[in-house]
Parts: C-alpha cells; sequence; structure tokens
C-alpha cells in the first residue's frame, strides 16, 4: 500500500514538475507548482514526519505560492513585453542543467541501502517538542530573542519620522 502511494505521488510531483516548467501560462506553473508540494507534502507523511508536511502545506503551498499568484497576476504579463531569448543563453542554459544533472547523479551514486529502519514515532509533534524543549532550548530561546529584534527594527524602519504621524508606511 505504502509503495503504490509512493510510486502515485512520485509520477503526481514529477508530472506537475514538468507541467510548471513546461506550461505556456504564469499562473498555469503556479497552480501546478502548488500540486508538486503538495505530493512532496505526501511524501512526507509517508515517512512519518507529519510535523513536516503540515510546515510544508502551510508555509510553501499556503503562504510562498499565495504570492507568487498575486505577483504574476498583478504584474500582467503579456507575451508582446516578454523579451525574447537568445540562442546562446539557451544553449548555456542547456548545458547548465546537464552538469547539474550529472552532479546530482554522481551524488547519488551508492547510496541504495544507506537508509536504516527507524522508529515509527521518530517525526511525530510530540518527540520534536521533547528534543526542542530540552536538548535544544538555549538556541531556541536565542533564536525567538533575533526574531523579536528582527521584528522590533522591521516595525522601527517603516514608521514615519514626523513626530505627529504614526502611520507605517512601506517604502
Amino acid at each position: 500500500m505504502t509503495v503504490n502511494l509512493f510510486y502515485f505521488l512520485s509520477f503526481v510531483a514529477i508530472l506537475s514538475a514538468l507541467l510548471v516548467v513546461f506550461s505556456k501560462s504564469p499562473v498555469y506553473s503556479v497552480l501546478y507548482l502548488i500540486i508538486t508540494f503538495f505530493s512532496i507534502a505526501g511524501h512526507y507523511v509517508i515517512l512519518n514526519a507529519q510535523f513536516l508536511a503540515v510546515v510544508h502545506v502551510i508555509v510553501y503551498a499556503g503562504a510562498i505560492m499565495v504570492l507568487f499568484l498575486y505577483v504574476i497576476m498583478l504584474l500582467n504579463l503579456n507575451k508582446e513585453s516578454e523579451p525574447h531569448k537568445s540562442n546562446l543563453l539557451k544553449i548555456a542554459a542547456a548545458i547548465c542543467a546537464a552538469l547539474l544533472m550529472i552532479v546530482l547523479v554522481g551524488s547519488l551514486k551508492g547510496t541504495e541501502q544507506v537508509v536504516q529502519h527507524t522508529p515509527s514515532d521518530i517525526g511525530l509533534v510530540k518527540n520534536l517538542g521533547k528534543v526542542l524543549f530540552t536538548d535544544f532550548l538555549l538556541p531556541f530561546e536565542i533564536a525567538s530573542i533575533l526574531l523579536l529584534a528582527a521584528m522590533v527594527g522591521a516595525v522601527m524602519l517603516a514608521k514615519s519620522e514626523k513626530p505627529g504621524d504614526n502611520k507605517i508606511h512601506v517604502k
């Protein structure tokens, strides 16, 4: 059952990723990319990493792809305004893609049976929280202070210089 689901999700992920690349409309490309992200989240569920799957869906398919979709719709991309690429640039891109494929195949060579059998509760939120708040408590708190300082800095930078004007302006 799990093997069939893995093959189905892999087929959907590869097909939708190819459709992202070969789609003529940028809006359709973004929608196919959302399908790719959902199939990758399905792979995380198969690997028993439910927390990672939920975070993946919320962050990528929920937030980033919606922003991509809004930007593409606001840009109003037309074929007439799109610059045409030269043949030299297309050849250079194909060579770079081939070299990347060679590096990926070379790095994965010899990794047939590296994965060992892991306990079934390794990716659960309960275990993640236990490790996060016991072994990694200090780095977790330092990261939270860093994010708080970044948020305060962003608010201070966006604030107006006039004493009576307290509206936040995005520049």
